[in-house]
Parts: C-alpha cells; sequence; structure tokens
C-alpha cells in the first residue's frame, strides 16, 4: 500500500493524523503543501474522487479572505482556487495508490480504516 498524507506540519488536524496512523501502524509518506505544492492536474484528480465542496478550508484565514463570490464558484474556479493557494485545501489530504480517499481527519475509526483500506 503507498499512502501520502498532504497538509502542513503545523496543523493540529494533521498531527492529530499523524499520531493516529503511527499509533495503527500505518506506514505514509507526508507532503508538506507549503513546500511542495500539489499541481493543478493533481488536484483536479482529487476533485473528481472527492468533490470540491468536502475539499475546502473553511475555517482558514485563506478561505475567509475570498470573499462572498467563493460562494457562487463552480469547481473549475475552486480548482484554479486551490492551485494557487494550497492553503485552502482542506488538511490532512489522504491519497492511496494514486487516488483521494479521505479529506480531513474527523471522522469515526471505523470509517477511516475503512476509507484508508486498513
Amino acid at each position: 500500500m503507498s499512502l501520502q498524507v498532504y497538509g502542513i506540519s503545523n496543523c493540529g488536524t494533521c498531527k492529530k493524523a499523524f499520531s493516529w496512523l503511527e499509533l495503527n501502524g500505518v506506514e505514509y509518506d507526508f507532503i508538506n503543501t507549503k513546500d511542495q505544492p500539489p499541481s493543478k492536474a493533481m488536484i483536479q484528480k482529487w476533485v473528481q474522487e472527492l468533490g470540491f465542496k468536502p475539499m475546502r478550508n473553511t475555517s482558514g484565514q485563506s478561505y475567509r479572505a475570498l470573499g462572498s463570490e467563493k460562494d457562487d464558484w463552480t469547481e473549475a474556479e475552486w480548482v484554479e482556487a486551490f492551485a494557487k493557494d494550497a492553503m485552502l485545501l482542506k488538511r490532512p489530504l489522504f491519497v492511496k495508490d494514486g487516488k483521494a480517499v479521505l479529506v480531513g481527519f474527523r471522522d469515526k475509526d471505523e470509517v477511516i480504516r475503512q476509507k484508508l483500506g486498513i
């Protein structure tokens, strides 16, 4: 199994996910989206797999700074915004064997296990 976790190292939710993965013996590669922002093509693929709404980091400053016009944005406009500012992406984002399978980390253990296939 190949698992990548996209996020930022000082994110509390990412830290919680890292601890959970380690506690459960799950190996993963961490990709810091501040240092290595995902490409527009990657983001487009993730949006196709998860939808753009779950991928929005609605609690971040970047999101709040967008203004009310964001409420009417299309999927393509969100992909463009995510590509310009990775801080708009909800964290962490899990990619297993090349497919985005989970974004965020608030589900129950059994849901997380099912989505990650562990």
